[in-house]
């Protein structure tokens, strides 16, 4: 074994700062790189006054003290939630990470980064217990939205306490989620799938979030009437698009209304009369639209 790896480990044992809190990020790249060494396993080490067994021994010592730290970290921000103060907390963490109140994009398109294993900490949703249906046609598989495009999501649609989100095909939620911790808007999950939506549920309450609500449904069938703010993260295509699209404009002819897009849908969706996008259309990043206030005359 190197000079250079007894060196590091024992830097980390030496010093008690990769323990604190606000060393969140630094001490997953860590926890990364010593699953790497204690996975691929040891090569014998020449200096024998430091075993592979004892080293491996200090490497999971180091582990578990780190994913403690995590844990203890996690639980006080949802202690926070459930006390009604998750706002103040986990936005001061997700722009503590990041700059200018943007998350920092280490990570792009549709990929994941540190902030993702954090909001999995923080909400600890279940894994469905349920078997998953197989998809039907024009259905596009579940992906969780990257945390970093939730909250650009909401610094873009101004989301607040005033409005309705309406996520169509929120999975297991996170969405709706994090958008009622961080604004206190209410928030609706429509999802076809039951297993998510069970797990979104169990989530929901143990946070203690009684402005959410989760809804076994499809989209298409979906009362719409309530909302403000409307996110699809590319949950369907085709003709199950086209229909949820016309609904969203028979309701655009009552009021305004903001839709959030990412992913190919978003392409789409630029092409709607009735819609006017805010900001620039990219498919890899959160695309905000607004209904045109003349889009009454353009109905049909």
């Amino acid at each position: 074994m190197s000079s250079a790896l007894h060196a590091f480990i024992r830097e980390l044992e030496q010093d008690a700062c990769w323990l604190e809190p606000n060393r969140l990020r630094e001490r997953g790249e860590v926890l990364d790189r010593l699953e790497t060494y204690l996975g691929c396993g040891l090569p014998q080490d020449a200096d024998a006054s430091m075993t592979e067994a004892g080293l491996q021994q200090r490497m999971v010592a180091l582990r578990d003290a780190f994913e403690a730290a995590d844990h203890r970290l996690y639980q006080s921000i949802r202690h926070d939630i459930q006390q009604g103060g998750g706002a103040r907390t986990l936005l001061a963490w997700v722009t503590g990470l990041g700059s200018d109140n943007v998350v920092e994009p280490r990570a792009s398109g549709d990929s994941y980064d540190y902030l993702d294993v954090l909001i999995a900490g923080v909400l600890q949703i279940d894994e469905p217990d349920a078997q998953i249906a197989e998809l039907a046609d024009e259905m596009v598989f579940y992906q969780p939205t990257p945390a970093r495009h939730i909250f650009d999501m909401i610094r873009r649609s101004a989301l607040d306490k005033h409005d309705v989100l309406v996520d169509l095909g929120a999975g297991l939620g996170h969405v709706p989620l994090l958008a009622a911790i961080c604004t206190g808007a209410r928030c609706i999950g429509v999802e076809w799938e039951l297993a998510y939506v069970d797990c979104a549920r169990r989530c929901a309450q143990a946070l203690h979030l009684t402005q959410v609500t989760f809804i076994r449904q499809d989209a298409r069938a979906a009362d719409l009437s309530t909302g403000t703010v409307f996110y699809l993260y590319t949950p369907f295509t085709g003709t199950i698009l086209r229909e949820v699209l016309d609904a969203l404009r028979g309701e655009a002819a009552k009021r305004e209304i903001r839709i959030c897009t990412l992913g190919p849908c978003t392409s789409i969706v630029a092409l709607e009369p009735w819609l006017e996008a805010v900001g620039a259309q990219e498919i890899n990043q959160p695309t905000l639209f607004r209904s045109i206030e003349a889009c009454a005359e353009i109905l049909p």
